[in-house]
């Protein structure tokens, strides 16, 4: 989405939008942001990956000069208006790569922070330190997927060399921000790297809260059959030792998405799974952040306070 002019990388399309609209925060997904809450959901196209398997091809690989006549052009003022409409309480950019869209990300984050809505972004986190910097100056809370670790996988599945940026800007923005991961599993392919993956996030923080998805083979991979249930939560076996907060979905009816206490264990967060993009919701057992058995914390970020009121 960048161009060179005047020895300056500028933005081709500034403030075109593929999507705008309200969701609730578990379906982007964020477990641990604001239980229940609303945030106005916002994509541009394009993106540095190029996976077999995206379920968003349709706008994170076509040609940005095509898609663009497809896109709305907002300003900041106009998504911080939408937000409000629809009694959103953060914004969150998902749908492709934010990266593509720095300079009119940099604007609706300065426009978004003086009206006291903070905003978060789903991010595959192949980027440059310097990029991380800035996105870390705009959103408060990140999703980076995880998507393999072995260089053949990301050559064959992903179109990229090294995993090695990735982990390394996991375990920036984990000093500093809310970080969760996302890795869509593939069987076969990268399922067998799950302790791998594991230990590489329990060395960085053992509280990152880690969501497993079912693959859903689309794109070049459509027909493909679907990851076996029973096989990938065998193979997380382990893995729920290393890290406090797993959760297994991406498919209806999933009885891996409520919230647990590390300590007693005991249900804290319940939730629904409606399958891909459906997850919300059920109930917060406790009281605010602490387990209602015993007590113990649980990692939590709360958004709702820091928006301001409606004049």
């Amino acid at each position: 989405m960048y161009t060179r002019s005047a020895n300056n990388i500028v933005e081709r399309f500034p403030h075109r939008w593929s999507s705008c609209g309200a969701a609730v925060i578990e379906s982007v997904p964020f477990y641990h942001v604001s239980p229940g809450s609303r945030c106005l959901v916002i994509g541009t196209a394009s993106c540095n990956f190029r996976c077999r398997y995206c379920s968003n091809a349709f706008v994170a690989k076509e040609d940005p000069f095509v898609y663009v006549k497809k896109m709305y052009h907002l300003e900041p003022e106009d998504i911080i208006r939408a937000a409000r409409r629809l009694e959103c309480h953060s914004i969150v950019f998902n749908v492709n790569e934010p990266a593509v869209s720095i300079p009119s990300l940099v604007e609706l984050g300065a426009a978004a922070k003086a009206e006291g809505i903070p905003m978060g972004c789903l991010s595959n986190g192949y980027m440059t330190g310097e990029s991380v910097e800035i996105l870390a100056s705009i959103f408060s809370f990140f999703n980076i997927s995880l998507k393999g670790l072995s260089s053949e996988f990301n050559r064959r599945y992903i179109g990229i060399a090294s995993s090695e940026p990735i982990v390394r800007n996991i375990e920036r923005l984990a000093r500093g921000w809310h970080v969760e991961v996302t890795t869509p599993l593939i069987e076969g392919a990268n399922d067998g790297e799950i302790d791998v993956m594991a230990d590489i996030l329990s060395d960085i923080d053992r509280e990152i809260p880690w969501h497993v998805f079912r693959l859903l083979p689309e794109d070049e991979m459509k027909g493909e059959r679907y990851p076996d249930i029973s096989d990938i939560d065998a193979a997380l076996t382990s893995a729920r030792q290393k890290l406090r907060y797993i959760y297994f979905h991406n498919f209806v009816g999933s009885a891996w998405v409520n919230t647990q206490c590390p300590r007693c264990h005991s249900v804290s967060i319940e939730r629904v799974s409606l399958g891909c993009g459906g997850d919300k919701l059920k109930r917060v057992v406790g009281i605010g952040d602490r387990c209602p058995a015993c007590g113990s914390p649980i990692r939590m970020l709360n958004l709702v306070s820091n928006r301001k009121e409606n004049t």
